[in-house]
């Protein structure tokens, strides 16, 4: 049977079928021995040394009671396969698992999965197993780098997008500074166009007014000129007579 609840700390749920556990010892007590295997079961015992050297036994601790769990190496029937299967699936849709991308959800199920059928195998040729367990662990290698060089991805793209924002941020306030500028520019502009024209304007009125005087003056100088011409032509006429 799989995994199942137990009087001790509840192992992990796994789809790995493990046996019962076993009393070892108590806590701080040297460890028993372990059952002696029958006589029928020493040809199992390859198996079993192979199987704990792929899966460690787990500990359990149940107050001070040091318990093991071995993994099973019970064969498996056609059935067992079709169970692991639906049960495969059910753990799937309960962990909400997705069908694409990078999920640990699913990748630690099928990884379950995937160890299960090892430990099936295992049990029926030693040979296979190892060379399955050859490719699990090459797998899980380049699974863990392909995730290392995504999470790495990812954290450089966040800190890019973090100094997109930062730089969008000096952006908007370098524009706000220069709108700000601009607009007392144009307001300084604005001050000096006034100016211009009130001086312009006031240039005009002197040169309008200095125009003026100047014409008055020339008009004065005529006259002055015409009356001095006229008292040369009378003295001169005089002096004649």
């Amino acid at each position: 049977m799989y995994v199942t609840e137990h009087t001790m700390d509840a192992p992990d749920e796994s789809l790995v079928k493990y046996d019962h556990p076993l009393f070892v010892a108590k806590k701080k007590d040297e460890k028993s021995d372990k059952p002696k295997a029958a006589a029928a079961d020493i040809s199992r015992q390859g198996s079993r040394e192979i199987l704990n050297f792929i899966f460690p036994p787990r500990e359990l601790m149940e107050g001070n009671k040091l318990w093991v769990q071995q993994v099973s190496i019970a064969p498996s029937t056609v059935r067992d396969v079709i169970c692991l299967k639906e049960l495969l699936e059910v753990k799937l849709q309960q962990s909400q698992a997705m069908e694409v991308g990078l999920c640990p959800q699913r990748m630690g199920l099928y990884s379950q999965c995937f160890d299960e059928l090892i430990r099936q195998i295992t049990i029926i040729c030693t040979e296979k197993g190892l060379l399955l367990l050859r490719v699990r662990d090459d797998v899980q290698k380049t699974f863990a780098a392909y995730q290392k060089l995504f999470e790495s991805g990812y954290a450089f793209g966040m800190r890019k997008a973090l100094q997109a924002e930062v730089d969008k941020k000096d952006r908007s306030k370098t524009i706000s500074d220069l709108e700000e500028e601009n607009e007392e520019l144009k307001k300084e502009v604005n001050k000096l166009r006034a100016l211009n024209e009130t001086t312009e304007k006031r240039n005009n009125e002197r040169r309008q007014t200095r125009s003026k005087e100047h014409n008055e003056e020339i008009k004065l100088l005529e006259k002055s000129n015409k009356q001095l011409k006229k008292q040369l032509e009378e003295i001169i006429h005089t002096v004649h007579v």
